[in-house]
């Protein structure tokens, strides 16, 4: 198979000048406000966003330097298949946050909930729309009874 490309569309300018410290999920970081750059090239894509009062934002992990097939979570004492984690240290280093869109002022998107370093390259947006994602018969496999606390941890914890 063909070797997939992206070019980012924006840039995320955040309060986290590196990984460490940084809330390990969007959740846990309900006050930390960032700016989601949009490329002017992009910006007639934003019509109609300011609507939403959430966004999926889905950025690349540009200092993620090396990846397995395996994780060591923090809240289990065993490895896991990093198919079966959020670890950011996968073959390719894609992250999903749900963010809240704060406010758009022209090509800035004001956010909080951030989970995101200075300077991530941003591959696309989308709005949230709770209506479309499965909330009844939800199963967390090795997480169950592991998620306590787990929204206050920050990336470096260990």
């Amino acid at each position: 198979m063909n070797p997939i490309k992206y070019k980012p569309i924006g840039i995320i300018h955040s309060p986290f000048p590196e990984p460490k410290g940084i809330p390990r999920q969007a959740i846990g970081a309900p006050e930390i406000t960032a700016k989601i750059e949009i490329f002017d090239e992009y910006l007639e894509g934003l019509t109609d966003l300011e609507g939403f009062s959430h966004i999926v934002v889905i950025f690349h992990l540009h200092l993620v330097n090396k990846s397995s097939l395996m994780a060591s979570p923090p809240w289990d004492n065993r490895e896991h298949g990093v198919f079966a984690t959020r670890s950011p240290h996968r073959p390719n280093p894609i992250g999903i946050s749900v963010v809240r869109l704060e406010n758009i002022d022209r090509n800035i998107l004001n956010i909080s909930g951030v989970d995101m370093v200075d300077g991530t390259p941003v591959l696309d947006v989308k709005p949230y729309i709770p209506t479309l994602n499965p909330t009844e018969g939800i199963r967390t496999g090795w997480l169950q009874g592991k998620t306590e606390g787990m929204n206050k941890s920050k990336s470096g914890d260990r």
